[in-house]
């Protein structure tokens, strides 16, 4: 099988309130661990690669490993370019091989945003190619990603709705007060339910799109503490917040955190059992198999798209 769009997924997954997740990938044994996930569960599944993947990894080497991915599985997968910073990123994935783009310019002012999207959607369209773009911005840190507190702003509606008719952007990344990293609150979780709801109806059929939507699984934060330096303060997104938002119109829903928490925890662990050891895949094959069943976790609990292949 080969690479799908999301167009059919995301239509999907909005006629059955449910959302398909985005997983970060950055070697063979992530997508391994994700995919054998998803085959098991037998769910549709985004793989994406963000700008610090592609500089670790190399684009041929990630793209070569999400075809034996294919082949392996038959799943329907898109490949899926995470925050492209501008138009010669997102064309050298699109030129690349990817059936999916995101360009984030919402770094930019409002007018500049739109610019930079529509070059982007007139030359992905024009090759079959579907694109996402970002209004409003997430606090937070991941890979090149690094937004303030103070410089956070979260979406409007209004805008929204003319940001998609100039654009015809394919999906739409909004801001309702999730954030990038590990630490996404400060007290009591909270979502903004009302302006997504509000640009679910004024958007309707349209697929949005949550980043930072991590729930930072306390079981591997726990883990990580243990056997090594530790993450105070985690807090990520309550999980009955997501299925929540699967029901309001979100179709995809980003998730990079929980595979590098999982990873990392497994590894730690295997070190303080075994400090002897200098065989990779001795501590790479349960760190493989603490993705998996996060993964898994995720699919069944969180998106809700268990079967939906």
């Amino acid at each position: 099988m080969p690479l799908v769009t999301t167009k059919e997924m995301f239509q999907k997954a909005y006629d059955g309130q449910y959302a398909v997740g985005a997983f970060n990938v950055n070697n063979m044994e992530i997508i391994q661990g994700i995919v054998d996930a998803a085959k098991e569960e037998n769910a549709p599944l985004i793989l994406q690669v963000s700008a610090g993947a592609r500089k670790y990894a190399k684009h041929v080497y990630l793209v070569k490993l999400v075809e034996a991915a294919l082949e392996d599985t038959g799943l329907p997968i898109a490949l899926h370019l995470d925050h492209g910073e501008d138009f010669e990123v997102c064309k050298s994935c699109i030129d690349g091989g990817f059936s999916s783009v995101m360009i984030d310019g919402s770094k930019h002012p409002f007018e500049e945003n739109i610019a930079v999207t529509k070059k982007v959607v007139e030359y992905a369209h024009a090759r079959g190619v579907v694109v996402e773009a970002e209004l409003g911005r997430l606090a937070g840190v991941e890979d090149a990603v690094k937004v303030n507190a103070k410089d956070a702003t979260y979406t409007d509606p209004d805008q929204a709705v003319e940001f998609v008719e100039r654009t015809g952007v394919d999906s739409l990344a909004i801001a309702i007060g999730t954030s990038h990293g590990a630490y996404k609150f400060k007290g009591e979780p909270s979502l903004d339910f009302a302006r997504l709801e509000k640009i679910s109806k004024m958007l309707p059929n349209f697929p949005l799109v949550l980043h930072g939507a991590s729930t930072v699984l306390p079981e591997f934060v726990a883990k990580c503490n243990e056997y090594g330096g530790e993450i105070p303060g985690a807090q990520g997104v309550p999980e009955d917040m997501l299925l929540r938002a699967g029901k309001l119109g979100v179709c995809k829903i980003n998730i990079d955190t929980d595979l590098r928490l999982a990873m990392t925890a497994s590894i730690r662990e295997h070190f303080a059992k075994h400090p002897g050891d200098f065989d990779p895949r001795q501590y790479l094959k349960p760190a493989r198999e603490a993705i998996k069943s996060m993964v898994k976790h995720k699919v069944k609990n969180v998106l809700n798209c268990s079967g939906r292949a």
